[in-house]
């Protein structure tokens, strides 16, 4: 009993020893972070055709894949392989395109979530786990507006909104809403975004060499803090303008002559837009006139799609729009004034002027604003400008010959001006001393009056105080003598009563004489009888022996 225990524990020790090497040995793997793993299964039902992924059950490549961690896969049935997962960093969207799922419908190209095709909707910043045998993830830029700039957005799918209109939701075409400067992570198969600037741009002409469209762009990307995302916005859009610049460009180069190889400069785009038109116009006085201009116009933001609807790109709005008006209105205004008033600062101010006002009246109705247009420069014909240049300058000369006169005689006037100057100068020094000698003068016999005045009033003062203290003496003498005779007088009549009162003057003088003893004097008074002897003889001194009494006196 005890032997079949023990082998029954033995073969279910081995048999769990073999599970465990079998389990953790063999069919243990581990997948690392920011990695999965795909599972091909070996067995199962065959997939169905058109079918890529797998499902549970299903031989192939299977649909879910394995996350970081511990995992358990039976070798001999399942493969498995380690691939990466998808990153998409900060300012990146990831773009899907499924090669599984459901049929698009009849003339979609964007799908949704479980349908075949690119997906809408993007992946945002982070880490995804999709099956690479039935995913493909594109990493795109996010569209970062710059401030000063707006997105007009343009709808890659849905229906075709009506001409002329702004497209609705699930519509194709140019929305009326823009995209405000910041960050957005769109669909690049779905929108499209054009970064246009907002605010004042310039349009310069300089002459018969043609001009430039001085933008933000140019701005913009010589700031070394921009990020890189708007650097790369700015950048596609610059792409997309010299583009469209060529294009132009080769549609307006004239043929070549037969036998002639064409050969094309094409102008700069590296800094502004060029522009092969210049302003030319012949004068009222039949002249032929070419300005050096700068036009300042604004794209508001509430307007920009809509003008983006009608024309297109800042490049398109100037070419089709900003300069055939500028070239219009320069010939019409032009055509009405002089060579001369060209010239002439009056008439020139004008012209730009008139010039400003009716560009901004033409393009306000397409939505554009103009601020200014300054003419810097006005080239006209040599055979009129030199003879009007020497007027000019004879006219100048003579008023400056004018002036130089009317300066030597106000320098003469000056002079005359200054002597008399020096003279009254010399005239108020010496008015300007006897004043002072006069009140010098009239101080010092003021000060003399007041000194006399004042010993005057100080022998005065003496004099009074001397009676004062004279009157003072006087009585107080007389005081002090009545003083005297009243206190004697009352003492004597003091002492007058007293020696009434004692009835004889010998009393009174033993009265004064007691008076005047020391108040430390003892009296002693012993009773004797008669025929009594003394005893106490060491003590006291006898007196009268005929009295009745011995006073001692004791100090």
């Amino acid at each position: 009993m005890k032997s079949t225990f023990a082998i029954v524990v033995t073969l279910v020790i081995i048999v769990g020893g073999v599970w465990l090497f079998w389990q953790w040995g063999i069919c243990r793997f581990y997948v690392d972070t920011d990695e999965m793993a795909v599972i091909i299964a070996k067995i199962g039902d065959p997939l169905p055709p058109g079918q890529i992924l797998a499902n549970p059950g299903q031989k192939g490549v299977q649909e879910a894949v394995l996350g970081e961690g511990r995992h358990f896969r039976n070798p001999w049935l399942y493969e498995r392989v380690i691939k990466p997962v998808i990153v998409i960093p900060p300012g990146k969207v990831g773009v899907v395109t499924s090669k599984v799922g459901n049929e698009l419908p009849q003339g979609e190209f964007l799908a949704e979530v479980g349908q075949k095709g690119i997906w809408r909707r993007v992946l945002g910043p982070g880490k995804y786990r999709l099956n690479p045998y039935g995913y493909q993830v594109e990493v795109v830029n996010a569209i970062s507006v710059p401030i000063g700039y707006v997105g007009v957005i343009t709808s890659l799918s849905g229906e075709q909104a009506p001409p002329g209109e702004f497209a609705g939701t699930g519509q194709k075409g140019i929305r009326k809403d823009v995209m405000q400067p910041g960050l957005y992570y769109v669909n690049p198969k779905a929108l499209k975004t054009d970064v246009l600037e907002i605010g004042v741009n310039q349009v310069s002409l300089i002459g018969k060499t043609g001009g430039e469209v001085i933008t933000k762009t140019q701005i913009a990307s010589q700031n070394v803090a921009m990020q890189q995302l708007q650097r790369q916005v700015l950048d596609d859009q610059k792409d997309k303008r010299m583009e469209y610049m060529m294009s132009r460009a080769q549609e307006a180069a004239p043929a070549p002559k037969p036998g002639m190889k064409a050969v094309q400069q094409m102008p700069d785009y590296s800094a502004a837009l060029s522009i092969a038109q210049f302003v030319e116009f012949p004068s009222r006085d039949g002249f032929e006139i070419s300005l050096d201009m700068t036009v300042e116009f604004e794209l508001l933001p509430e307007l920009i799609a809509a003008i983006f609807r009608n024309y297109g790109d800042l490049p398109a709005v100037v070419d089709k729009i900003i300069m055939p008006q500028i070239l219009s209105v320069s010939r019409l205004k032009g055509s009405a004034y002089r060579a001369k008033d060209f010239i002439v600062g009056e008439g020139r101010e004008k012209f730009q002027s008139d010039l400003t006002e009716a560009l901004a009246r033409s393009l306000a109705e397409r939505k554009i604003v103009i601020h200014n247009a300054l003419i810097r420069h006005v080239n006209v014909p040599m055979q009129i400008l030199d003879p009007i240049q020497q007027a000019s300058i004879a006219v100048e000369q003579d008023l400056t010959n004018q002036e130089k006169q009317n300066t030597a005689k106000k320098q003469a006037e000056l002079n005359t001006q200054l002597s008399l100057i020096d003279q009254a100068r010399e005239q108020v020094a010496q008015l300007t001393e006897k004043i002072k000698a006069e009140i010098k003068a009239d101080q010092e016999k003021q000060v003399a009056k007041i000194q006399a005045d004042t010993l005057k009033q100080t022998a005065d003062i003496a004099r009074q105080t001397a009676q004062v203290r004279a009157e003072r003496t006087r009585k107080l003498g007389g005081v002090e003598a009545k003083v005297i005779e009243l206190v004697e007088g009352e003492k004597a009549k003091g002492f007058e009563l007293k020696a009434d009162a004692f009835g004889d003057p010998s009393g009174f003088s033993l009265w004064e004489f007691a008076q005047s003893l020391n108040p430390q004097v003892q009296v002693n008074i012993l009773h004797s009888g008669p025929g009594t002897l003394w005893t106490d003889l060491e003590k006291a001194r006898l007196g009268d022996l005929g009295g009745a009494a011995v006073i001692k006196q004791e100090k």
